[in-house]
C-alpha cells in the first residue's frame, strides 16, 4: 500500500480544500481551513480532508470527509476519521446518506433518534429530511459517544 501522510491543514491548503468539496459534492458550508486534516499522496497531492466542525448550541460534526476519486478505497478516508476522532470530544456527531451507515458504524457511529439529537442536528434532519423525501435518499444523523 502507497503511504499516505495527513497532516493539519494551512492557508494554502484552502483552494484545494474547497475544490475538493464542490467535486465530491457535500455540503459547502462552514468551511475553515483551520478545523481541517489533510491527506496527502507521496508526491504531495492533497488527496483527502476532513473536519471537526463545532455549532452554536455546542455539538461537534465529523464533516466535509471528502476523497478524491483515484484514491478512493485505500483507507484514505479511515485515517482521516481516525485521526480526527482521536482529538475529538464526545459525543461527535455526522450527516450521511443512508447508504454509508455501515461504513460509519465500523467507527462507532450509531443512527441518532430526533429526540436524542442536539437542536441544530434536529432541525437539519427536519429540513434536509423534507428535500429528500422526493428523491428517495435518506438522511442520517449519526453519532459517537
Amino acid at each position: 500500500m502507497v503511504e499516505v501522510s495527513l497532516r493539519e491543514a494551512r492557508a494554502e491548503d484552502f483552494p484545494a480544500i474547497r475544490a475538493l468539496i464542490y467535486r465530491t459534492g457535500i455540503n459547502p458550508f462552514g468551511l475553515d481551513w483551520r478545523r481541517f486534516l489533510v491527506a496527502e499522496s507521496p508526491d504531495g497531492e492533497l488527496i483527502g480532508c476532513g473536519q471537526l466542525k463545532p455549532h452554536a448550541d455546542g455539538s461537534l460534526e465529523l464533516a466535509s470527509l471528502a476523497v478524491v476519486p483515484a484514491w478512493r478505497r485505500r483507507g484514505v478516508a479511515r485515517r482521516l476519521i481516525q485521526a480526527l476522532l482521536t482529538k475529538a470530544p464526545r459525543p461527535v456527531y455526522l450527516t450521511c446518506l443512508g447508504h454509508l451507515q455501515p461504513f460509519y458504524e465500523k467507527f462507532g457511529f450509531r443512527v441518532v433518534a430526533p429526540e436524542d439529537m442536539s437542536p441544530y442536528f434536529r432541525r437539519l434532519s427536519r429540513l434536509v429530511g423534507l428535500v429528500l423525501k422526493f428523491s428517495n435518499r435518506t438522511l442520517l444523523v449519526m453519532k459517537v459517544d
